[in-house]
Order: C-alpha cells, then sequence, then structure tokens
C-alpha cells in the first residue's frame, strides 16, 4: 500500500521561503509521477508542480513557475517543494500525490483527477 506522508508546513510572512517534504513508502516509484497540489479555503483543488520519478522532469503552474521548485531524492524516496518569494494567495493546504505512468513514465503532467495516491496534506499560511 502506499503511503504519502506530507511535512515543512507553517505560518510565514510574505517573501519567506518554506520547504514541504513528501515521504514516498509502500513500492518502488519507478514509472511513476509525483505531484504537489494546494487547496485553499473555499477553493478546488489546485495543480502546483510534478516530477517524474525516472528522469526528473518537471512540469509548473504558472501561478508558481520561477518561485518554486520540485525535487526527488531517489535514495530516500522523498519529493520536495521548495518554495521562495511566498504570498498570500500561496495560502492553501499542500498535498502530495502518485500516479502510476507505466509507458508514459517520461511525462511529468499530473492532473487533480488523474492521481492514484494522496497523502493528507501539510498546511501553509503566508501573511502580508
Amino acid at each position: 500500500q502506499v503511503q504519502l506522508v506530507e511535512s515543512g508546513g507553517g505560518l510565514v510572512q510574505a517573501g519567506d521561503s518554506l520547504r514541504l517534504s513528501c515521504a514516498a513508502s509502500g513500492r518502488t516509484f519507478t514509472n511513476w509521477a509525483m505531484g504537489w497540489f494546494r487547496q485553499a479555503p473555499g477553493k478546488e483543488r489546485e495543480f502546483v508542480a510534478s516530477i517524474t520519478w525516472n528522469l526528473g522532469s518537471t512540469f509548473y503552474a504558472d501561478s508558481v513557475k520561477g518561485r518554486f521548485a520540485i525535487s526527488r531524492d531517489n535514495d530516500k524516496n522523498t519529493v520536495y517543494l521548495q518554495m521562495n518569494s511566498l504570498k498570500p494567495e500561496d495560502t492553501a493546504v499542500y498535498y502530495c500525490a502518485a500516479d502510476y505512468r507505466g509507458s508514459s513514465w517520461y511525462n511529468p503532467q499530473c492532473t487533480v483527477d488523474g492521481m492514484d495516491y494522496w497523502g493528507k496534506g501539510t498546511p501553509v499560511t503566508v501573511s502580508s
């Protein structure tokens, strides 16, 4: 059974940085893609960033491009989301998710409806 456990959320001020971690367990993740999503109060869950486990190819939402960076550590089975220049509109619960890609292992793009497993989330609050 795949388990995803997020950590690293917290309360920060606008302009600060945070690094979220997602510890993945339960299997090897070859040919999988990992994604970060977020859900702000009263809004739908949205895509933030994703990465392929094999090659580390990445994909970002326009709203975070240039400020956030996703990476993975294969030895630790952990995916990270480095968030810089945080804004109040980045306030949300951040979720890690995993999707088996099989023959499309090279494609990092992820969607909310396409993920196989989800973590429980970690809250991020950015004050102005």
